[in-house]
């Protein structure tokens, strides 16, 4: 798939990058962004910037007033407004070369098989443990990039899931951790950590770089550290053994 003249003007210094191949490669792409909270509005904004195709967002809320200290993509204006249309209106504003897709759904057992054939990468930008242990099973069955995160006041995680090239979310966390219902976060924590996710998407896309496979990133913002942990694949897990 050739570049226009203003796509190789627009997309000029990552093209210096990985190249024109590349990001022929990024226009060829299809990503899912499940949720658009403060992770998935800031991964999928630089996935849209970056010029990744087709991006379709996920997500059956509406925009709600404590939402706005983090989620870049809800304005006050949009408050009671759903927040997959919300961020696909700015969207596609920001960059009207990619095609931007809202789905006003929630992910259930009945239509994630339905949803994550739609990318070629999956950005997991949910707030509970149930969506994301079954975002990442139904990945792993179907051989899709998962990139997982999730936030807590200042402090986050991040692990790239490729199957069939290292663990999974579930051999990084065995057992599912107890629902924290509404809790703190400071929305630069939710940006950072979406723009890890935005950036491994890209890398697995464009076959640049090397992803965080089997290596939970962790982001500690209070005492400002990385760290990482590195993840196996364990026998016997339930998704990917």
């Amino acid at each position: 798939m050739s570049l226009t003249p203003s796509e190789v003007e627009r997309y000029d210094r990552q093209i210096r990058i990985f190249g024109r191949e590349g990001q022929s490669r990024l226009k060829r792409s299809r990503v899912v962004v499940v949720g658009l909270g403060g992770l998935g509005c800031a991964a999928a904004t630089y996935l849209v910037a970056a010029g990744v195709g087709r991006i379709i967002l996920v997500d059956d809320e509406e925009v709600e007033l404590s939402n706005l200290n983090r989620q870049v993509l809800h304005w006050s204006k949009d408050i009671g407004k759903p927040k997959a249309l919300s961020a696909a209106e700015k969207l596609s504003e920001l960059n009207p070369e990619v095609r931007v897709e809202a789905l006003r759904e929630e992910v259930t057992e009945e239509n994630v098989e339905e949803v994550v054939k739609e990318g070629d990468v999956v950005v997991d930008g949910t707030d509970n443990w149930g969506a994301r242990f079954l975002l990442n099973d139904r990945c792993v069955k179907s051989g899709k990039p998962f990139v997982h995160a999730s936030v807590h006041g200042l402090y986050g995680q991040a692990l790239t899931v490729v199957p069939g090239q290292g663990p999974c979310l579930r051999c990084a966390v065995p057992k599912p951790p107890q629902e924290r219902g509404t809790f703190p976060i400071l929305g630069t924590t939710a940006g950072i950590l979406g723009l890890i996710q935005a950036t491994e998407a890209v890398k697995l896309l464009t076959g640049y770089g090397k992803p965080a496979v089997g290596r939970l990133l962790i982001y500690d913002g209070y005492s400002m550290e990385f760290r990482e942990v590195k993840v196996r694949r364990q026998d016997g897990c339930p998704a990917c053994s």
